[in-house]
């Protein structure tokens, strides 16, 4: 399924219409702020995208820097930066000026899952960042060749031995099948991939006999009956899959997903910091970018700073107790 093409609309940037939160994070500064801060922007914005061109990750930055150019006023420019489930971008964007110019997109399971697998003492933290905006909120789902002798849970689980495809080592895909595994009982072999995309490539190819991959990654095959879907891995169903069952309904409590967000150096100051949230505020407003969501099976992720903060550290310490008393050592091969 291709993408719904965009167009520029205008959005009329009312103090009635902005939310609490955007004018909070303008609140009390304008008056101290130089004369650059209150222009800002002035210039064209630097945008990461710490993954690699055509993903999820990058579709989604693509449709919301369109359409937080106008409410803006600037252009954004895109530039893909992969590596290390986005850490290489997001390290670059911190060695960076905190001026606003340069921000970012980042992804959940960089700060909840992957510091379960890599030991780097150079790992950014969430709190190095400022949070812009929260995008979306993604399910994973458990899909299998549509050829494949495994017509349900059940049956997967149950098989003498697996090999099974994630988007890599440290996501949300390789975490909800270890844990899945794990307290199945099930003698499963992780082979992980650079990206979701090659991972659904290898299971269409028949090379692994399962994939837990994001709904924007796999949706099309399984519409088009390349794939059967078993399970997902969300606190409910997903609208998008009405009739596949959650890992709980089924026994095994795994609830694994990925959130995106918008993040700037943590260092930017408040009077900079809210003109990008007012611009991307207005931005998930826009008709063309909910239509993408919508069409990319993506649900909205919409809530304040704080309270992304506290998801992203529940959810480390979550996931931290999932593996632990599963007995798993997560990692290459795991």
């Amino acid at each position: 399924m291709n993408p719904r093409p965009f167009t520029r609309r205008g959005l009329l940037a009312t103090t009635a219409a902005v939310p609490v939160a955007a004018l909070t994070a303008c609140n009390g500064v304008q008056g101290g702020a130089d004369a650059a801060e209150n222009d800002f922007p002035t210039r064209a914005v630097d945008f990461t995208v710490p993954f690699d061109a055509g993903g999820s990750s990058d579709l989604l930055s693509r449709a919301a820097c369109l359409a937080a150019e106008e409410p803006l006023g600037q252009s954004i420019a895109l530039t893909n930066k992969p590596g290390a489930n986005g850490a290489v971008g997001l390290k670059e964007l911190l060695s960076g000026d905190a001026d606003g110019y340069s921000i970012a997109l980042a992804v959940k399971s960089l700060f909840a899952i992957t510091p379960l697998v890599v030991d780097d003492p150079d790992a950014v933290s969430i709190d190095d960042f400022r949070i812009i905006a929260t995008l979306t909120n993604e399910a994973y789902v458990l899909v299998v060749h549509a050829d494949s002798p495994y017509q349900s849970l059940e049956d997967l689980v149950a098989a003498p031995s697996l090999n099974y495809g994630t988007a890599g080592v440290g996501t949300g895909g390789q975490l909800s099948l270890a844990l899945l595994f794990g307290l199945a009982g099930t003698e499963a072999t992780d082979v992980p991939f650079d990206g979701g995309a090659p991972a659904v490539t290898a299971l269409l190819g028949q090379e692994i006999d399962a994939v837990s991959g994001s709904l924007a990654e796999t949706m099309p095959q399984i519409e088009a009956g390349a794939l059967r879907p078993l399970t997902v891995f969300s606190e409910e169903r997903s609208p998008f899959l009405a009739d596949v069952p959650t890992a709980a309904e089924s026994g095994y409590e795994v609830v694994v997903d990925q959130r995106r967000f918008v993040v700037a150096p943590g260092e930017v100051s408040d009077t900079v910091a809210g003109a990008l949230v007012l611009a991307f505020e207005q931005a998930r407003q826009d008709p063309d970018y909910q239509a993408f969501l919508q069409d990319n099976f993506m649900d909205v992720w919409e809530v304040e700073d704080i309270e992304a903060r506290n998801h992203l550290s529940e959810a480390a310490q979550q996931y931290a107790q999932n593996v632990a008393d599963a007995g798993l050592t997560l990692g290459d091969g795991s």
